[in-house]
């Protein structure tokens, strides 16, 4: 399991803790926040262009995946074979090389060239262009999900949580099967930056769609997390915190099964519910 690149993204600082009238030096564990630039070279009437789409703070580790999640969910690539070679370079740089018959429309890369790293929607001009055709479609299943299995979705993740456990300061993304099994974890500074890098990584091992899975986040569920799960076409979107009002529009509208507030063995349904099997029916 890959939440990281332990080692690099998390830093030691001296710091004075105070606890009524007294106070103690020891030893803190910090995140690691640093400015990712997200480059792509693509053939443009026979020459090859390189251009900077994004820079986004972001946790270090993973930057290949997060930059294969940013340009996926951002539409600039649609499947594995869009990319030639990714290439970490120096200053924190990520390049992809995109292949011959890629057409990227570079008017449609309306965000603001600094992404930050609990962004939400920003640098998008308006909602319209926000809620864009999705790559994959959520299908409209049988897939069902017993409660209980949904409950025990929290403490799996926490369980994994390497970052987290250092530092307290880090998000989560994680897709678990149907039986509750933990399939894959991403952390960052950023919660869409999580999910992107958790995205990149089933883009680059081939995995999407993602309709048999069920993607837990560690946080809230805004807008924008909703709307880059429904372009991976995944099925059902848990989370731990409270869903925006936003995002429970988007995924009725996009057929998303969407639960928040899942932890001490509770959780509210807020689309969806034809998912989720419950023992007892809601009175």
């Amino acid at each position: 399991m890959n939440s990281g690149d332990s080692g690099q993204n998390i830093v030691l600082v001296e710091t004075q803790r105070v606890r009524g009238d007294s106070t103690e030096i020891f030893t803190d564990s910090l995140s690691v926040e640093e400015p990712l630039e997200i480059q792509i070279e693509v053939r443009i009437d026979g020459i090859r262009v390189k251009r900077s789409v994004a820079v986004t703070m972001r946790t270090p580790g993973n930057d290949s995946e997060l930059a294969t999640g940013f340009l996926f969910t951002e539409g600039i690539i649609t499947k594995q074979s869009d990319i030639g070679i990714i290439t970490a370079e120096k200053n924190n740089i990520v390049k992809v090389v995109l292949n011959d018959d890629v057409i990227v429309d570079f008017k449609s890369l309306d965000r603001h060239s600094f992404v930050a790293s609990s962004c939400g929607v920003c640098g998008k001009k308006t909602i319209e262009a926000v809620m864009e055709r999705c790559e994959y479609k959520v299908p409209t299943d049988t897939l069902t999900i017993a409660s209980d299995v949904i409950s025990s979705l929290p403490g799996m993740l926490r369980s994994w949580q390497e970052d987290f456990d250092a530092t307290g300061g880090v998000h989560a993304s994680a897709l678990f099967n149907s039986d509750g099994l933990l399939i894959d974890l991403r952390e960052d500074v950023g919660r869409h930056n999580a999910l992107d890098k958790l995205l990149g990584s089933q883009l680059l091992h081939d995995n999407l769609p993602l309709s048999q899975r069920i993607l837990l986040l560690s946080g809230r569920a805004s807008f924008e997390l909703v709307q880059k799960a429904a372009h991976a076409g995944i099925t059902i979107v848990a989370a731990v915190g409270a869903p925006s009002s936003l995002a429970v529009e988007l995924a009725k509208n996009t057929g998303i099964t969407l639960l928040g507030f899942v932890r001490d063995g509770r959780f509210n349904i807020y689309s969806g519910s034809e998912r989720i099997k419950v023992s007892q029916p809601a009175l």
